[in-house]
């Protein structure tokens, strides 16, 4: 198995490096990583100058971009071979509910699987985890039973660990999505030179933790895995829409 690798906490970071160690056994293992944090870039591309990958050492890359250019490079000209699966993370803090919209983890797996290749994105319940090791056990089981049961072609697969020893974490659930409040407030400050400066507000607190959602598995200590697709139309809004639409064709 050939295994691509990204995340958006860049490239040196720690779970970045846990996850692609663990995945060696099953074959080969490529980074192709941002070279710097770009946490909440979601799915941008750089399209207003040249990118410029690095290649720190051998199947390692670093490129001045998001995580969804990392991914698009990859299997898109940058890599001489095609990977069977994208792998992003692990990221640190976690990815529950409306962060899909802007983690870049779960985005470099959206590139991933746009691109028609399985990918799952998988992140750590706290900011600074201890048990890496736990989400790389859990990701090496999903590979280990997704051959048997692929997922759909437009599916990922969302992952969200709690930081414990595996032998603490109850098990794996199949979950949804639940829903945060709005974020906080901008913060306004000033720089040193006193020009107005903005921070973006904290992630607001979860609003739908209930029954089922990404969020009770994380609290309860299951591993949560949500599939989620991007098929973003609302189709059981196209009837209504349809009817009142008004007529802007020829008299």
């Amino acid at each position: 198995m050939d295994i691509l690798v990204s995340n958006d906490d860049g490239v040196y970071s720690p779970g970045l490096r846990a996850l692609a160690e663990a995945m060696r056994p099953l074959g080969r293992v490529v980074i192709v990583a941002p070279d710097r944090d770009r946490s909440g870039a979601s799915n941008s591309l750089t399209l207003s100058r040249p990118l410029r990958p690095k290649r720190l050492e051998d199947d390692v890359w670093a490129v001045d971009g998001t995580p969804t250019d990392c991914v698009h490079l990859a299997l898109t000209g940058l890599l001489p071979f095609r990977p069977d699966i994208v792998l992003s993370g692990i990221n640190h803090g976690p990815n529950l509910g409306d962060d899909v919209l802007y983690s870049g983890t779960v985005a470099a797996a959206t590139e991933g699987r746009s691109l028609g290749l399985p990918a799952i994105a998988v992140s750590m319940e706290t900011f600074e985890p201890v048990h890496l090791d736990t989400a790389c056990r859990a990701v090496r089981l999903l590979l280990e039973n997704m051959g048997d049961h692929p997922l759909p072609r437009d599916t990922l697969l969302n992952v969200n660990v709690p930081d414990r020893p595996w032998e603490a974490v109850r098990g794996l659930r199949a979950t949804r999505l639940g829903k945060r409040h709005p974020s906080a407030p901008m913060v306004a400050d000033t720089d040193p030179r006193g020009k107005p400066i903005y921070w973006i507000g904290m992630a607001g607190a979860a609003a739908d933790e209930g029954e089922g959602t990404d969020f009770q598995a994380l609290r309860e200590g299951f591993i949560s895995v949500t599939p989620i697709h991007f098929d973003m139309t609302r189709h059981d809004a196209l009837g209504v829409l349809g009817a009142w639409l008004p007529d802007a064709g020829p008299a």
